[in-house]
Order: structure tokens, then C-alpha cells, then sequence
């Protein structure tokens, strides 16, 4: 019937001399994007000096940990007008086509993201298109181009009280917002975006400007910050896994490993939530999403480590398993600033903070290491319609997760006591465990205890 409706539309507009906007694609990922590992770049929390200069140094250690796409945080200037803390939020922009000079030139970011090139890593950079900085020459040279209140003035959404609100129904903001970023493109050869609170953002024009980017760099990458699979459809190539996220912090919580205090001095609550319960969000994910969408799975970002709690705080003695999970399970896993050598404090998020120890716990590292390995080598693990799918294996509990994809087999005990893995236990078929090269499977687990077999 669409097709019909289609066709009688098109030949309408033919008769009649209008120009149609050509339909929008379906999005192709970029090949390479299939098993990468993807890494959040807190570029002035990341070393002592907070520069591009200095971040540079550090993609050698980054590409032997195994990262294949750099997703930096927010580039720009920041505004001064309602400036938050002492250097501001990186997320209020005064200028969409500068680059903020703490952090150094756009010759510094270009070299940075030559020389990642040249070791086999892409660039993203984190774009903030539904708000600017109060100040942004915009904001003076276009005020039609910002939302008003019932007041007739600028405002920013939600508490943010150093950004306002753009104005989407504006063509003329819209084609501005998409050249801004085809610079980058042009200007730093750039490989794609993070799009910060993409679902605040009109999904036409994600699809107009992806299509307008395509022409000016085929085969970039696009993730949205957000969870709506309308998004999926013609503009980005993955979203963040909100859902999974949330589930991981309830079965936490169930278990009595979640510890974080709000501001309020208390403990978040969650619904009673267990192991199993991943496989029927998988079930609902896989109905509700394109065949071809990538998830960004995650135990840590940077809103969760500034203003949600620490890994350790929401997941406790759970952990390093949840992290696990993000490997095997369909969608892309990243890692944020810190998390690859154990980070269990909350950076500052607008003041100048201590980078880590990079040398501080190297068995963690070699963790992320064997993991970041797991996923480049096994087909089965690749992100979207060619990855393999989910087959479910019955526990002996419902704290217990087991399932495979391909010959990877996976099997987490996410309670908070030992417990009984099977009742009747897969056959190996001569697989070993990834970290211990064990060719046996154990009657039980430890709470927080994992297991990945590959044949």
C-alpha cells in the first residue's frame, strides 16, 4: 500500500511540476564498524596538560588496548554567558566551526586525527545540535533561529541554564547546522558524529542532513544520544542502549550491589529485575528496531560517571561481568576515559581535573585487552544483521544468564550468592574459556561470576 500511495504521489507531483525530496536511504554502516571497539575521549580529563597535543600521545597505548573509533567530546569554544564551574560545560558551544583553545588549534585536532588515521583508528567528534551557547554569534546574527518560552524569549531545556534551545522549523538554522558539520568533514577529514540529545532533534532532519553528509565523506558514522529506532532508519547507525543500561543497574540493585546517592542523600530505586530479564529486552530490542541497527552498550560514559555513580557505585561486585556482557551481546561496546585501568571516582565535569594512572592497574587493562581481542577475531560478534543471533540457553536460576552466538558462549551469574549453572549443561564441543583456557564447565558460579567459551 505504500508503494501505491508512492507511486500516485510521485506522478501527482509530476503533473503538477513539483520537485520531490528525493526518499531517504537506508543507512549502510561502514564495514569497518562492524567489530570495532568504540572509546569516549574526555579530552581535558585525560592527561595532566588536557590538550589535543598531549591526547595525541597516548593513540599508540589506545590501539594496543584494541580501539578502533575515538569518539572525543565536545571540541568547540565555550561560552562565557552562564558559564558553569570555572571552564564551562563542554556542551554549551560558542562556535561550531572553532575549536576551544584549551584545548589547542584545529591544526593540533587535525594532526591528532591524521596521525590516528595512520594507526588504523576513525575520529568522531561529539556535536550538540538541538542548543548552543548563550553566547554563540547565533544567538545575535539569527535570534529567529532559537525556540522562545510563552514569554517570547531563549530558552534552554530542561536545568541547562547555559544553552538555548534551537528552533528546528527553521530552513534556514537547519542548512546552517548542516554545513557546520560538513566542515569538519572537510576541514579535520573527520569520520562521523556523536549527536547529543539526538531525540530532542526533528528525525527529518536527521535524515536530510544525513544524506547531505554522505555527499561530502561517504562511509561515516553516526551515533545518537538516544533510544528511538525512527532514528535507525535513515540517518544513524547506532543509539545508545538506555534500556539495557537501566536493566543492568535494577538487576545491581535486586542483587544489592547498587550504593549511589543522589543529591537527595538517597539510594535510586529500581524495579525488581534479574539475569533472564536481559534476554527479553534483547526479544523486545529485536521487534521493535530496524534488522540492521547497532546498540551501544555500555557500563559507563560520561553523564553516568559525573552524575549517575561510578561502575562500582551502580554495579558492584557485578562489574566486571556486566562488562562482559556488553562483548557478546548484539550491539557495540564502549569504554570511557578511565574505565580500561578500573577509574572508581566521578571526574569533574566543568573544572580541570586529575587525569588517571594509565599504569595503575594493568590487569584490568589486559581485561579490556582479551575482551577488545574477543571481538575483533569472531565474526559472530559483529554489530548489526551480521552478527549471529541469540541462542538462548535454560539456567538452573534466573540470576543466571547463559546464551551463544556463533561459538562464542556466554554464562554470568548476576545474583548475589553462588548458584547451580545448569540443569543440564551444554556440550563444549572442545571450546576453552577466553581468560583461563579452561575446557571444562564448573557445576556453579560465584555471584558476579563469568564465563566465555570459544570453540
Amino acid at each position: 500500500m505504500k508503494k501505491i500511495i508512492a507511486t500516485i504521489c510521485a506522478a501527482c507531483a509530476a503533473m503538477l511540476g513539483i520537485a520531490q525530496t528525493p526518499a531517504p536511504t537506508t543507512v549502510k554502516h561502514p564495514e569497518w564498524s562492524r567489530n570495532a571497539v568504540i572509546y569516549e575521549v574526555n579530552t581535558r580529563q585525560f592527561t595532566p596538560e588536557g590538550t589535543f597535543k598531549a591526547m595525541q600521545a597516548h593513540l599508540p597505548r589506545l590501539k594496543e588496548l584494541g580501539v578502533d573509533i575515538l569518539w572525543m567530546m565536545p571540541i568547540h569554544p565555550i561560552s562565557q554567558d552562564g558559564r558553569k564551574g570555572g571552564l564551562g560545560s563542554y556542551y554549551a558551544v560558542a562556535d561550531y566551526k572553532g575549536t576551544n583553545p584549551e584545548f589547542g588549534s584545529i591544526d593540533d585536532f587535525r594532526d591528532l586525527v591524521k596521525e590516528a588515521h595512520k594507526l588504523g583508528m576513525k575520529v568522531i567528534i561529539d556535536w550538540v545540535p538541538n542548543h548552543s551557547g548563550r553566547d554563540n554569534a547565533w544567538v545575535k546574527n539569527h535570534p529567529e533561529w532559537y525556540a522562545r518560552d510563552d514569554k517570547g524569549e531563549m530558552f534552554g531545556p530542561f536545568d541547562w541554564t547555559d544553552v538555548y534551545k534551537f528552533d528546528y522549523s527553521k530552513p534556514a538554522m537547519r542548512a546552517a547546522m548542516t554545513d557546520a558539520m560538513a566542515y569538519w568533514l572537510r576541514e579535520a577529514d573527520i569520520d562521523g558524529f556523536r549527536c547529543d540529545v539526538a531525540g530532542q532533534v526533528p528525525v527529518d532532519y536527521w535524515n536530510e542532513c544525513r544524506a547531505a553528509l554522505d555527499k561530502v565523506k561517504p562511509g561515516i558514522f553516526m551515533l545518537a544520544e538516544a533510544t528511538e529506532p525512527e532514528l535507525m532508519e535513515h540517518a544513524f547507525d547506532m543509539d545508545y542502549n538506555w534500556p539495557m543500561k537501566d536493566l543492568f543497574s535494577a538487576i545491581a540493585a535486586t542483587s544489592g550491589q547498587y550504593t549511589f546517592k543522589g543529591a537527595d542523600g538517597n539510594v535510586r530505586t529500581f524495579p525488581e529485575a534479574h539475569a533472564t530479564d536481559i534476554l527479553a529486552q534483547l526479544d523486545k530490542e529485536a521487534a521493535t528496531y530496524p534488522s540492521d541497527s547497532y546498540l551501544m552498550n555500555m557500563i559507563t560514559n560520561h553523564d553516568l560517571n559525573s552524575w549517575e555513580g561510578t561502575e562500582f557505585e551502580r554495579l558492584g561486585n557485578l562489574q566486571a561481568a556486566f562488562a562482559a556482557l556488553t562483548y557478546t551481546l548484539p550491539g557495540m561496546p564502549l569504554i570511557y576515559t578511565g574505565q580500561e585501568v578500573g577509574l572508581d571516582r566521578a571526574f569533574e565535569f566543568f573544572v580541570k581535573d586529575e587525569q588517571p594512572a594509565w599504569n595503575a592497574k594493568p590487569e584490568v587493562t589486559e581485561f579490556y585487552k582479551t575482551l577488545n581481542t574477543l571481538r575483533h577475531t569472531r565474526p559472530e560478534l559483529a554489530a548489526g544483521s551480521k552478527g549471529a543471533a541469540v541462542e538462548k540457553i535454560a539456567t538452573a536460576s534466573p540470576d543466571v544468564i547463559a546464551y551463544r552466538r556463533g561459538g562464542v558462549l556466554t554464562i554470568a551469574n548476576l545474583g548475589s550468592k553462588e548458584e547451580k549453572i545448569f540443569k543440564k549443561a551444554p556440550k563444549l564441543n572442545g571450546a576453552k574459556e577466553l581468560f583461563t583456557g579452561a575446557t571444562v564447565l564448573p557445576k556453579t558460579l560465584p555471584a558476579g561470576g563469568f564465563l566465555i567459551f570459544v570453540d
